[in-house]
């Protein structure tokens, strides 16, 4: 059998649909559980699944330790099966879903690690703008159309559609809990640090183009600033995904890369010259680009307050 984890934190908003799609999945060959880790929740969200046991293989779990990582954790020690099928509150699985990843992990024993399509489900449809400009991966975790069934890079294989063999967790790997959403503001990129430790480790990655959800993209993140919001947790969870492999030697200024700034100014000046054409495209993209560098900047001295601290 598998098993499915995500963690929610206040998700009445979504559960009661996401369940609800969950009750039309088909089961795959040697059933499958659901587990759902409460990360502390303040408003009905246990009274929402309990409401679905009835319905569902669910089992619950409450997890105080903020952090949608702990929360995950702590799921790991209930799984059962050979594969964990990992998701997130405000994603809506296509009706196959379970059975193409099932299928996929039959059939590719030399793989440990299955990443699936994540299409957009827009609360209001997007403005021109934002599916010109905004780059969908890092802002709404879309993966791309042109992605077919193959071996992908682990950086390819995003949290709202990812499955890992239990042998994995059985080994002690686990999520990463100084990384991930835990609150207002985090270094993004969880599920990418724990999938790039695994292929570090040896594990392969497969992309199951025909295991699909759709991830809920609510109306205010349409807004420039709740994107320009998502670009500086980007550059934070940047900046610590590729902190390992950074040359040591390279100059920094209070533990922050001297280059970082540099390109600071380069994006400030192409902010500037948007500003005086009214180009309105030169002037999101240097934002962008300014607040992922930001982000990074951030996370730089994040690090360094924690090097001085230990």
């Amino acid at each position: 059998m598998l098993t499915v984890i995500f963690a929610t934190r206040n998700g009445t908003r979504t559960l009661p649909g996401v369940l609800a799609s969950y009750c039309r999945l088909d089961s795959p060959a040697g059933g499958w559980k659901l587990i759902v880790v409460d990360n502390a929740s303040t408003d009905g969200t246990a009274a929402i699944i309990d409401s679905f046991r009835d319905r569902l293989p669910i089992t619950y779990l409450l997890e105080q330790k903020p952090g949608k990582n702990a929360a995950l954790n702590a799921g790991l020690e209930q799984v059962e099966g050979d594969l964990v099928v990992l998701t997130d509150d405000d994603v809506f699985p296509s009706s196959d879903w379970l059975v193409q990843m099932r299928s996929a992990a039959d059939r590719l024993p030399e793989f440990s690690v299955f990443g699936g399509h994540v299409a957009p489900r827009w609360e209001v449809p997007p403005a021109d703008w934002i599916l010109k400009l905004v780059p969908a991966g890092p802002v709404f975790t879309l993966t791309p159309t042109s992605l077919g069934d193959g071996p992908v890079d682990p950086t390819s294989v995003y949290g709202p559609n990812m499955a890992v063999r239990t042998e994995i967790f059985s080994r002690g790997f686990r999520f990463d809990p100084a990384i991930g959403p835990r609150g207002a503001s985090y270094a993004m990129g969880s599920e990418t640090e724990f999938v790039v430790r695994l292929a570090r480790n040896g594990y392969r990655c497969w992309h199951v183009a025909h295991a699909t959800v759709e991830h809920f993209i609510r109306d205010y993140q349409l807004t420039p600033s709740w994107i320009l919001g998502r670009a500086v947790r980007f550059g934070r969870g940047h900046y610590r995904l590729s902190y390992a492999d950074q040359n040591r030697d390279v100059s920094t200024w209070r533990g922050v890369p001297r280059h970082l700034f540099k390109q600071l100014f380069v994006e400030t000046a192409l902010f500037l010259k948007g500003a005086v054409s009214f180009d309105r495209q030169t002037i999101f993209r240097a934002r962008w680009e300014f607040n992922v560098l930001w982000g990074q900047v951030l996370e730089a001295r994040n690090l360094r307050v924690g090097q001085i601290s230990t």
